[in-house]
């Protein structure tokens, strides 16, 4: 009976441990689903998952007709995993040479022999992520891809390409520093066209989920918590790579020549205000040059000459001169305090008139007008000044806009040679992209505009975002101001300090400027040395201005300093290339035409839309044709709507059609369309009366 009990008493003990056991084993798990969840969680992500951004594709930037400034474009590194668990002995065995050869030809590094020692080393120890290359392109990707053993793919063949996307500048250096750079500095990139619209270009990132292999690999692993990324929107800007390559080149060309540290050209719109090209080159301690800094954007300094024009503008505006009245400049110097300000010309000028003042850059005649006029009130002078927005920011669309510098009589630095000396550009500062923005405002008849630099953002092609052009100041100045200082600028080249830039195909107006560097406040003159800055702002063609440019030159070191010859023959070189370039005789040929017309030009398409826009107009016009499709013919103040003739077999003439309706008829006839730029059709191939087949493709080019 005893032993009975005892067993009894010992299976209850088992019993009731076993219970405990279990209770404890219950326990143990609610506190670890329910109150320790977190931390296990959190460790279960440390060393076994964990999550990870997976980068958005970034938008590219696109010159004003579609063609590529910067695009982010797909690179891989590639690992093997050697321990692959589908990858056979024989796979191996059996492709291990003709693999390593493989990579000794597309790779490089290593010859096979030396491949196939490390890869089998590799696979010794087990490694599951072997790095074969980084920096991959996708064509040497898709031969990897063929090659033994990696032909398997990557469950078999242990073949692991990870993407990364690298930015590229198809264009190399062109517009680069407008462009802009990526990650630049703690606080991101925050250069150009990259910086300013990061956010539309940068997308939205996504969320990848990896998983910790043996051995310590992570590699990616399908999960819910996995978030798809975002690809960035596009920007398009204004720039013109054709005209970009001209300023650069023409810019580069003359930095060389004259050994010149630094220099910059930016090419503009007048209408618009649309910067089509802008240059900015250094000399690096290779002794090319190339795009470090946006001077055009970002340096402020004296500008010299070029400030002649508004300081003499504003003494015209208050009507304290005219261009016609006459100046003694004597022989050549005049004296303000401990101040001798000279001319250029041995001996002087003697008596000129206004007008020659600023042909011949006069610094005595300029100053005497503007101290003899404002010296007993120089706030009148600077009020004008301010007036005309010389003293504010222009807003870009760019970061790292220099302020420019104008003092107030009563600011600290005022003395009695800031007049004199302001009116020659002296104790004032300002960017080439604000001298520039108001000389545009002269050739734009005054209405001042704010620099563009980016149109629209797409996003998958389609505009979400539009930029329009923008006045800052519909006058700078009266009507009649301005037609003085647009006849004073065409002076400067057909008798005054840039006659070397006259040329008999067009004209061109616009002012030299060569100004002393300060160095701080060391002054002028460093030991024997002064440096200087050689400018040259105008714009062509004079009689009717299509753009406005600025070349600033800094210190070039050959002994040729002036503003006519360093920097005018710059400003010469882009304003030729662009008159032979179809852009300027597109620009030419329109214009022309607008002269001439009585009717305007109501171009081709569907005749129930011709009919409602001319009725809207008021336009007179005569229907010669019941067709649906018309083309339209001036006669006269009349418009004359005549077919477009539409033959089975034959494509149809689309020319001066909208992009709507020449790809409503073409595609309703069975044929394909393709087609670049904007506006209206200016060319199609094949040619209109071809033959064609169900499914031609036509090509359409656009007149702008």
């Amino acid at each position: 009976m005893a032993v009975r009990d005892e067993i009894v008493w010992r299976s209850g003990v088992v019993y009731v441990g076993i219970v405990l056991l279990a209770v404890a084993v219950l326990i143990r798990i609610l506190i670890l689903q329910f109150v320790q969840h977190n931390k296990w969680a959190d460790m279960s992500e440390k060393y076994v998952f964990k999550t990870t951004e997976v980068q958005a594709n970034r938008g590219d930037i696109l010159a004003a007709n579609g063609r590529l400034l910067a695009s982010s474009v797909p690179y891989y590194t590639i690992y093997m995993d050697t321990r692959s668990s589908g990858m056979t002995g024989s796979t191996w065995s059996n492709g291990i040479n003709g693999l390593c050869a493989g990579l000794s030809r597309l790779v490089g590094e290593r010859s096979p022999a030396g491949w196939k020692t490390v890869i089998t080393e590799a696979r010794r120890r087990g490694d599951r992520y072997f790095l074969i290359k980084r920096k991959v392109d996708y064509e040497t990707l898709k031969k990897l891809k063929e090659l033994p053993i990696f032909r398997e793919g990557q469950f078999k063949g242990g073949m692991v390409a990870q993407a990364e996307n690298r930015r590229i500048l198809p264009n190399n250096d062109l517009a680069a520093r407008t462009i802009g750079y990526l990650n630049l500095g703690s606080e991101g990139n925050e250069v150009g066209v990259e910086g300013a619209f990061d956010g539309d270009l940068a997308g939205k990132n996504g969320v990848a989920v990896r998983q910790r292999l043996i051995g310590g690999d992570w590699i990616i692993v399908e999960d819910a918590s996995s978030v798809d990324s975002k690809d960035g929107n596009d920007v398009v800007t204004t720039l013109v790579v054709d005209l970009q390559d001209v300023a650069t080149t023409a810019l580069m060309n003359q930095l060389r020549k004259h050994n010149a540290h630094h220099g910059c050209a930016v090419l503009m719109e007048v209408k618009t205000g649309d910067i089509k090209a802008i240059a900015n080159l250094e000399v690096g301690g290779d002794g090319a040059y190339h795009e470090t800094y946006n001077y055009a954007i970002g340096e402020s300094t004296e500008p010299g000459s070029t400030f002649k024009l508004p300081a003499l503008m504003a003494a015209l505006e208050d009507g304290v001169i005219d261009t016609s009245d006459i100046v003694d400049t004597g022989t050549g110097t005049v004296k303000y305090y401990n101040k001798i300000i000279h001319d250029t010309k041995e001996g002087g000028n003697g008596k000129i008139s206004v007008k020659q003042v600023f042909e011949k850059s006069s610094n005595v005649g300029t100053s005497k007008i503007i101290y003899d006029h404002y010296k007993d009130n120089p706030k009148a002078f600077v009020d004008r000044l301010y007036a005309m927005r010389l003293n504010q920011k222009l807003d870009l669309q760019l970061q790292g806009e220099g302020a420019p510098l104008i003092r107030y009589p009563g600011d600290k630095l005022w003395s009695g040679l800031s007049l004199p000396m302001m009116s020659h550009g002296y104790e004032v500062q300002m960017t080439p992209l604000q001298v520039l923005t108001f000389y545009n405002a002269v050739a734009n008849d005054g209405k001042m505009m704010k620099p563009r630099f980016v149109t629209e953002v797409l996003r998958n092609g389609s505009v979400i975002r539009k930029f329009e052009p923008e006045v800052i100041v519909n006058s700078i100045a009266s009507r009649s101001t301005i037609k003085k200082a647009k006849s004073m600028m065409e002076g400067v080249v057909e008798y005054g300090t840039a006659i070397n830039l006259k040329n008999s195909n067009y004209k061109i107006a616009g002012k030299t400027g060569t100004a002393q560097i300060a160095k701080g406040n060391r002054g002028y003159r460093q030991g024997a040395r002064i440096s200087y800055q050689a400018s040259f702002v105008g714009y062509f063609p004079a009689e009717n201005p299509l753009y406005s440019c600025i070349v600033v030159v800094n210190a070039p070191s050959n002994g040729v300093y002036y503003g006519n010859i360093v920097a005018g023959s710059v400003f010469r070189e882009i304003s030729d290339r662009v008159y032979a370039t179809r852009f300027y005789r597109d620009y030419i040929t329109e214009n022309k035409k607008d002269l001439k017309q009585v009717a305007p030009e109501a171009g081709n398409g569907y005749r129930d839309d011709i009919d409602e826009v001319l009725g809207e107009f008021d336009v007179r016009y005569k229907r010669t044709s019941s067709e649906d499709w018309v083309a339209t013919r001036e006669s006269g103040d009349t418009i004359r709507l005549a077919s477009v003739k539409l033959q089975d077999g034959l494509i149809p003439d689309v020319r001066g059609m909208s992009l709507r309706d020449a790809v409503f008829l073409l595609e309703n006839a069975g044929l394909k369309v393709r087609y670049s730029g904007k506006g209206r059709v200016l060319r199609q191939s094949p040619e209109h009366g071809s033959r064609y087949f169900e499914g031609t493709t036509v090509s359409l080019e656009m007149n702008m």
